[in-house]
């Protein structure tokens, strides 16, 4: 499976539960936007993401992929990994 697909996919998982969200593309869409979470590091679609990207997804990295398209969060989680994949390099 693609990166794309692989992300659209826990995209539609989570947008999934929050039916008023429409399906914009935006990553916020995982999470209801009616009473949006005060905190999206550790959430569920995060957990899911570092799971299948195999990353660690950090606070800062997290509020401004929660403002992304997929699209933009995807080209954010291939920086992180070249940037996790490096921090192993160098040991």
């Amino acid at each position: 499976m693609n990166p794309y697909n692989k992300l659209e996919n826990i995209y539609n998982k989570h947008r999934s539960q929050y039916k008023e969200n429409g399906d914009s593309k935006q990553m916020c869409c995982m999470w209801s936007t009616n009473d949006p979470p005060d905190i999206v590091e550790g959430t569920q679609p995060f957990q899911d993401i570092e799971k299948a990207f195999s990353i660690i997804i950090e606070d800062n990295d997290a509020f401004k992929m929660y403002e992304m398209t997929l699209k933009e969060a995807l080209i954010r989680i291939q920086e992180i990994q070249k940037r996790q994949d490096k921090k192993h390099i160098s040991f």
